[in-house]
C-alpha cells in the first residue's frame, strides 16, 4: 500500500512508499511496468508496480547484488559468491529464471565479489569488483585487485579497465554512453565502518574506442557517508545514493539538488515516461518524482 512521506526534499515533486519488501540492490525497470531487484538475502525478485505483487524470479544466484538490463532483455546480475560458490556475472531470464554464466575470472584470477554493472550500447558489460566479500567474511582472500572490468559483447573477453580504486562500487553511463562514472566507497571497509581519509567520491572517465578509459577525474566528493548506487538523467546529471538519500550533481560536478530519504541504497528511473525514480531501502521500494527524466 502506498504511503505519503513526511520526508522533505529539494529535487522532487513527490515521494511515496510503493511497497514494503526486502528490496536491497540492483533495481531494474522494464516495459511491463515492473521493477526487478535483488533482495537482502541475495535472490532476484519482481514487483508488479500496478498490482503491488512481489514474486521470486530465481534464488539460484549467490548473493546477487547489482543488476542491469541486457540488450536481449535478460537481467545481467552481479553474483558476489560465497566460500563455496564462485563470484560471477550472470544473465537471468526474467520469465523462466534460467541462468547463464558470462564471467567468473579475468586472466586466470577469480573475481572478488562483483557489486554493480552496466551494459553499453555495443553489448559490452562493465562492472565493479571490490573485495567486500572477503572483508565481510563470505569470500576467500582476493586473487585479483579491486578493479573495474569490461566484458566484450562479441568475444566474451574480460579485461581490467580501471585499477585506481580502493573499493569500486556503483557504476553508470552518461546518456550518450561516452562517459563512465564509478563510485569509490573505500571509506567503508568492514561493515559499519567509515574512514574519512579513504575515498568517498565519484570518478568520471571518458570512453575511448568503446573499450578504454581515459581522462580520469574526480567528479565530486560525497558527504556525509560514502557513495553507493549511481545513475544519470537525460540531461547528464549524476545521481548518487549516500547516507541521507540521493545527491544530484551536474556533469561538471556542481551540486544540483538532493532527495532526502535516509537508508536509500540504490535506485533507477522508470515509468512509461522514465520520470519516476524507484529507490530501494532494504525494507521498501519508494517512488520519487524528480524534475527530470531518466537517460
Amino acid at each position: 500500500m502506498s504511503q505519503a512521506s513526511p520526508v522533505r526534499d529539494t529535487f522532487t515533486t513527490s515521494l511515496r512508499r510503493v511497497a514494503e519488501t526486502d528490496a536491497h540492490e540492483g533495481p531494474v525497470y522494464t516495459a511491463e511496468h515492473a521493477l526487478y531487484f535483488t533482495t537482502t538475502g541475495g535472490a532476484v525478485k519482481r514487483l508488479g508496480l500496478a498490482s503491488g505483487e512481489v514474486s521470486e524470479v530465481t534464488s539460484g544466484v549467490t548473493r546477487a547484488n547489482g543488476m542491469a538490463l541486457g540488450l536481449d532483455g535478460r537481467l545481467v546480475v552481479c553474483e558476489q559468491g560465497s566460500m563455496t560458490e564462485p563470484a560471477r556475472i550472470s544473465c537471468v531470464d526474467r520469465a523462466t529464471g534460467e541462468i547463464e554464466v558470462l564471467a567468473d575470472a579475468c586472466r586466470g584470477s577469480r573475481l572478488n565479489s562483483p557489486n554493480d554493472v552496466v551494459v553499453r550500447i555495443d553489448g559490452s558489460i562493465w562492472f565493479t569488483d571490490p573485495s567486500y566479500g572477503f572483508l565481510q567474511g563470505f569470500r576467500p582472500p582476493p586473487e585479483g585487485g579491486d578493479h573495474v572490468y569490461r566484458r566484450d559483447g562479441r568475444t566474451g573477453e574480460v579485461e581490467v579497465v580501471a585499477d585506481s580504486f580502493d573499493k569500486p562500487n556503483g557504476i553508470a553511463l552518461s546518456p550518450d554512453h561516452r562517459v563512465l562514472y564509478v563510485t569509490d566507497s573505500g571509506a567503508n571497509q568492514e561493515e559499519g565502518s567509515f574512514y574519512a581519509d579513504r575515498p568517498h567520491h565519484v570518478k568520471a572517465f571518458d570512453i575511448e574506442d568503446g573499450r578504454r578509459l581515459v581522462n580520469q577525474r574526480v567528479l565530486c566528493v560525497v558527504s556525509p557517508g560514502f557513495p553507493d548506487g549511481i545513475k544519470c538523467d537525460s540531461q547528464g546529471r549524476v545521481y548518487v545514493s549516500f547516507a541521507g538519500g540521493v545527491q544530484i550533481y551536474g556533469p561538471a560536478g556542481r551540486r544540483a539538488g538532493e532527495i532526502e530519504l535516509p537508508a536509500a541504497v540504490n535506485f533507477t528511473f522508470g515509468g512509461p515516461a522514465r520520470d519516476v525514480l524507484y529507490i530501494t531501502t532494504d525494507d521498501a521500494v519508494w517512488a520519487a518524482v524528480p524534475n527530470a527524466r531518466g537517460a
